[in-house]
């Protein structure tokens, strides 16, 4: 059996010492960056034997080290993931990939052209209950899907760098693509600032499809419950996956025609087993096996990619009212006179 590849880790903060903490489980981490004293005190605790660092220079220059995961904020992640390909490094950036698309496609092109691995924290394509889903999907276990709901709602964390949407939402985004199985051509998004100006708490975004699917993503920090739950409803069965909850449920339901009036003809919910494994367990044994192997990640960069673009139209409506959005992921990335504007109006920086 080939030995696991070693893996620095940049960032030991509220996400980063997770990622340590799994990779310290699997024997793979060699070396943590973290520029604050704190994140490093929690990496020297969650793995003693490591060597800890305040600055990714010796990382760059360690060729004993194959790959980097990087969990920094999102606006260093162009930098910090250029640096790491320059160095000869396979990449994994936790989402979003970048916060230009512009930046997202060169970082697809340098990590192609230097033969590098890229792979984006997609966390939830990862989870065995979505797997599992995916696989009733592609069995057409549901029939043709018609629309997809999520709802990701809690009373906090709030955030005063990022609003709901970027900081709850790519998941959601990233899991619709995967059962739909194509990208959107148009995004309406909606919300509302109530805790800090331009900020939003609150986002409902659709999204339309070229052959009439439809999904609605809600997301909110200012919820009175916690909900995290994905509907998925079929022509001839409907699905839903309670990720508090942890079940997933098959629902023997849907619509016929009897002498020329629709009927709802409802069945039993059937739950249905997913396994136990755990989803960033999975995530980082499929990142080092991408490594291992030179495969191309389950969440390429070309993902990341389009995860981005689709949060970016996303965010243009929601600046303009619910204006529609037309999405082109053929053409190029949105320009920096746009970014700006995102910036200063929505406050899109930190990744979680």
């Amino acid at each position: 059996m080939q030995a696991n590849p070693r893996v620095a880790v940049l960032g030991c903060g509220g996400w980063g010492r997770n990622i340590v903490r799994t990779l310290g489980k699997i024997g793979a981490v060699c070396a943590v960056v973290d520029p604050s004293e704190s994140g490093r005190a929690t990496a020297r605790q969650l793995v003693p034997s490591v060597k800890v660092y305040d600055d990714p220079q010796q990382v760059w220059r360690d060729d004993s080290i194959d790959a980097v995961m990087i969990a920094t904020p999102a606006e260093t992640h162009y930098e910090q993931a250029c640096r790491a390909i320059e160095a000869g490094k396979d990449v994994f950036v936790e989402k979003p990939l970048t916060i230009d698309v512009g930046q997202a496609r060169d970082l697809v092109r340098r990590a192609t052209a230097g033969g590098r691995i890229l792979m984006v924290g997609h966390l939830l394509e990862y989870h065995p209950a979505i797997l599992k889903l995916k696989e009733l999907v592609d069995a057409g276990a549901l029939g043709k899907i018609r629309y997809v709901i999520s709802n990701r709602l809690n009373l906090g964390k709030i955030r005063t760098e990022e609003n709901a949407l970027w900081s709850f939402a790519p998941h959601d985004i990233a899991v619709i693509l995967r059962l739909v199985g194509s990208s959107p051509i148009e995004v309406v998004a909606t919300g509302g600032s109530y805790v800090s100006p331009n900020i939003a708490d609150v986002t409902v975004t659709q999204l339309l499809f070229a052959d009439g699917v439809r999904s609605h993503v809600f997301v909110s920090w200012l919820h009175p419950f916690k909900e995290q739950k994905l509907v998925v409803v079929g022509s001839k069965k409907m699905a839903s996956f309670d990720d508090v909850a942890k079940k997933l449920v098959l629902y023997d339901q849907r619509v016929d025609w009897q002498e020329g009036q629709p009927v709802p003809v409802k069945g039993e919910g059937v739950e249905v087993d997913f396994g136990t494994a755990e989803p960033l367990m999975a995530e980082c044994e499929h990142f080092l096996a991408c490594v291992r192997t030179r495969s191309t990640p389950r969440t390429d960069g070309l993902n990341g990619v389009r995860v981005l673009q689709i949060l970016h139209g996303a965010q243009q409506s929601l600046m303009r009212n619910g204006q529609p959005t037309l999405i082109r992921l053929d053409e190029p990335g949105l320009g920096e006179p746009y970014m700006m504007e995102v910036k200063h109006q929505a406050g899109v920086a930190h990744a979680r």
